[in-house]
């Protein structure tokens, strides 16, 4: 049995998760801390958050992030990825920077406007 607490809204339950009985969750009290404490159990997922470098603008680097969580095993090699991009400016936010990141479908995209 895991223990976690449940970052899926603002209550913070304290999940119990049966790995034998079927990844079973208790200790919710909605319907999200039930999916999260499976999946944080079976697939963790993490949004990830860095910067890239930036050339031909009066930054020389630029904040991104994925579109959507990405596997946790995946996140070291995705900043090793990331770690060899370069962007030229202007960036607007929301623009795409590097898309579908390690075969996961997932687009890398610019959280800032950067001239």
């Amino acid at each position: 049995m895991t223990e976690l607490i449940c970052i899926g809204c603002p209550r913070g339950c304290h999940l119990h998760v049966d790995e034998e009985n079927d990844y079973k969750v208790t200790g919710n009290s909605c319907n999200i801390g039930a999916e999260y404490g499976r999946n944080e159990l079976i697939n963790p997922t993490r949004t990830l958050t860095t910067t890239i470098r930036l050339s031909g603008g009066n930054h020389h680097s630029l904040p991104v992030r994925s579109a959507h969580p990405i596997p946790k095993k995946l996140l070291f090699e995705a900043m090793e990825v990331l770690n060899h991009r370069e962007v030229k400016a202007p960036v607007k936010c929301g623009d795409v920077v590097y898309a579908d990141i390690l075969n996961t479908g997932i687009d890398i995209v610019a959280t800032r406007d950067l001239d």
